[in-house]
């Protein structure tokens, strides 16, 4: 019976005759996405998985599939109708809200090599603290990438669609990765190893690891949860459901490790909070509650990690003193200010934040005494990311959402002025810098199915070399990452 009724639908949508998305989504997509649509071979299809994915890029993956995946298209064999038709249920919610249990947690922890039977050095000869990470998300691999050599030493596969950026133990030993829907992965990079994978939501935000190396915080879009894992085996300790004083439930929007507090910190997108919760003393894992004016969609830390600077997309900024537990000042900003993207630098004696906007062709520069927005500098357009480092007196920014997204601008941390630029390949997307441990290099993604690093002399601004990659959104140096360098997002 199972076998007469999917031939029925697929000769049905093949005829043109549009046939109910469910039914066509149990014939031709369950035994991958699973009867739920939580995923299973293939990712979860849920309209949180699916929010970044324009409409027209849905279509094309629902009609020619996914190269180099077990992702077939339909085009052949269901009509324009209906995959249209499919589209568009996969964006809407399943009649049930969907579920993730603490049983389901534990259920699907798997360990590929227990704590303490991996070696205690690094299997290869490069210098392990410049190594970086590149995520490559056309087929879903990850690249370890020699900073020394400019060279690739291992690449592995991924979970679907890594999101919010690996974050590294204090050593740079581990890096752990989550995925959009909600796969946690720590990887050995000394061994170049999976060590374990544990699947903590449907739907996750990003992950924070804590400066001792003994716990992991995972936040999550649906369920609505923070989850506590023990970082040595990706263990369960505890679910926090996110609920306001109001008993509102909220998505998370950011967890970052507050490395000085000894605590994580997290913003909530529905709800005008932000929660600390300590991972060590006599309050260790009991979240303060600090309540806000405005909600938070992702926020940035000054270098004591005292204040917290935040915006939500419709409104202006605000900083949070995390002592006072409570916000101290507005920030004048306009557009969409993506603070998550901020660097800082020492300019005329005073610190200064300096952040992209995803709205608007202009990077704000905000002096971190008086909150007061010091300068505006115009770009080519929309951005999404900012770096810089230590050892270079230059900021690079993208205009990724811009018709100019194939062009870098270089500016002078000093004068504000734009004083360069680069375009590593005319009308293809180029964004995310990251720098060599010594600052030497800017590494630079063309983000393009056959895309590429491109490597640049950070003085110059000459190009180096390039680095054949598949996509890849982004690139992580450990060093950088583990020291939190002013010049990158922590």
């Amino acid at each position: 019976m199972i076998f007469w009724a999917s031939l029925f639908v697929s000769l049905a949508a093949s005829a043109g005759t549009p046939m109910d998305p469910a039914s066509v989504y149990r014939s031709h997509c369950a035994a991958c996405h699973g009867a739920d649509r939580f995923g299973a071979m293939g990712p979860a299809l849920l309209p949180e998985s699916l929010e970044r994915l324009r409409p027209d890029a849905l279509l094309d993956v629902l009609r020619n599939g996914r190269p180099a995946t077990q992702m077939q298209g339909f085009a052949g064999e269901l009509g324009d109708a209906t995959l249209d038709q499919l589209a568009g249920w996969l964006r809407t919610a399943p009649a049930g809200t969907p579920r993730w249990e603490q049983a389901d947690i534990r259920a699907s922890r798997v360990i590929y090599h227990a704590p303490g039977t991996l070696a205690d050095r690094p299997v290869f000869s490069a210098d392990p603290s410049n190594l970086f990470l590149v995520v490559e998300s056309g087929t879903h691999h990850v690249t370890v990438l020699d900073g020394d050599k400019l060279e690739p030493i291992h690449r592995f596969r991924s979970r679907f669609a890594l999101h919010g950026g690996p974050k590294f133990s204090r050593d740079g030993r581990y890096v752990f990765m989550a995925s959009r829907d909600g796969w946690v992965s720590k990887y050995d990079l000394w061994n170049l190893t999976l060590v374990a994978e544990i699947r903590a939501g449907l739907n996750t935000r990003n992950l924070a690891v804590s400066d001792d190396g003994e716990w992991v915080t995972v936040g999550n879009t649906l369920p609505q949860t923070l989850v506590l894992l023990r970082a040595g085996d990706l263990s369960l300790e505890r679910v926090y459901p996110v609920t306001g004083a109001d008993g509102k439930s909220s998505r998370v929007s950011a967890v970052y490790d507050a490395a000085p507090r000894r605590a994580f910190i997290a913003a909530l997108r529905d709800i005008p909070e932000v929660w600390e919760i300590p991972y060590a003393g006599k309050t260790a894992f009991t979240p303060r509650v600090i309540g806000l004016t405005d909600v938070l969609d992702d926020f940035f830390f000054d270098q004591s990690y005292r204040h917290i600077l935040g915006a939500s997309r419709s409104a202006a900024g605000q900083v949070i003193d995390l002592d006072a537990g409570r916000k101290v000042a507005d920030l004048a900003l306009t557009g969409m200010p993506h603070l998550g993207s901020g660097i800082t630098w020492v300019r005329d004696g005073r610190e200064v934040m300096a952040s992209p906007n995803l709205k608007q062709g202009a990077i704000s520069v905000i002096d971190m005494q008086t909150w007061k927005t010091v300068a505006t500098i115009p770009t080519n357009g929309p951005g999404f990311f900012l770096r810089s480092h230590e050892a270079t007196p230059y900021a690079w920014a993208d205009a990724m959402m811009s018709p100019k997204r194939d062009t870098l601008q270089v500016i002078d941390k000093q004068t504000l002025a734009v004083v360069g630029s680069v375009t590593p390949s005319p009308g293809r997307t180029a964004a995310h810098v990251e720098f060599t441990r010594d600052g030497r290099y800017a590494l630079v993604s063309l983000m393009e199915a056959d895309g590429a690093i491109v490597v640049y002399d950070a003085e110059t601004l000459k190009e180096v070399k390039r680095l054949p990659m598949d996509k890849p959104i982004g690139k992580y140096n450990v060093f950088n990452k583990t020291t939190r360098s002013s010049g990158t997002s922590h």
